[in-house]
C-alpha cells in the first residue's frame, strides 16, 4: 500500500485523539499525529544511527537516531513500535523498553512520540525503500557528526533529553 495513503490517527497538543485521516492529508495540513521512536543500542552501548532514502515524505536523505513511524489508525504505540521496527530493521523483539512521550513541534512537523530502546546486536534487514544505510555509533560522535550532517530534528531533540536525563 502507497504510505500516502494509510489511515492514521491525528492528535491535539494533549494527545488526545481529535480525528484519523490519510497520512497524505496529515502531511499536507502539517496536523498533530503519533510516531514511535526505537532506539536500537548494541551491547557495547553504541547506538544504530540510519540514513532515511530520498524518498521519505519527510526529512529525506537526513540521518534518524531511531527506527520508528507514524502510528497507524486503531494502533497502539506498542504494536507500532514493534512493526516499524521489523520492517525497517528486520529486529522482531517481543519486549521494548519504556524510555518516555515526547512532544516536537518543529514548524513542518508536529508529533507526540513514544520512545522505546532495545539491545540487539545483529543481524540486520535494512528496508530498501526506507533505510539506505546504517551504522553502531558513539553517542558522542553521532553529536558532532550532526553538526556537518542533516539529521532528523525530532530524533536530535530525544537524544539530547537522554543524555541530559543520564547527567
Amino acid at each position: 500500500m502507497d504510505s500516502s495513503r494509510e489511515i492514521i490517527t491525528v492528535v491535539d497538543e494533549k494527545n488526545n485523539e481529535t480525528g484519523q485521516v490519510p497520512r497524505a492529508e496529515m502531511r499536507a495540513r502539517n496536523l498533530i499525529h503519533r510516531a514511535t521512536y526505537i532506539l536500537v543500542y548494541n551491547s557495547k552501548g553504541q547506538l544504530f544511527v540510519q540514513k532515511r532514502t530520498e524518498s521519505k515524505d519527510i526529512y529525506p536523505g537526513y540521518y534518524e537516531i531511531a527506527a520508528g513511524g507514524v502510528v497507524l489508525a486503531g494502533e497502539s504505540y506498542e504494536l507500532s513500535a514493534k512493526r516499524e521496527l521489523k520492517e525497517e530493521l528486520g529486529i522482531d523483539k517481543e519486549e521494548l523498553t519504556f524510555l518516555f512521550d515526547h512532544y516536537h513541534d518543529d514548524g513542518s512537523n508536529r508529533v507526540w512520540g513514544r520512545i522505546f530502546s532495545c539491545i540487539h546486536d545483529g543481524p540486520m534487514h535494512l528496508q530498501a525503500e526506507e533505510v539506505e544505510s546504517g551504522e553502531f555509533m558513539e553517542v558522542g560522535s553521532i553529536l558532532s557528526m550532526a553538526q556537518e550532517h542533516p539529521f532528523c530534528p525530532d530524533g536530535l531533540d530525544i537524544l539530547r533529553k537522554i543524555i541530559a536525563n543520564k547527567q
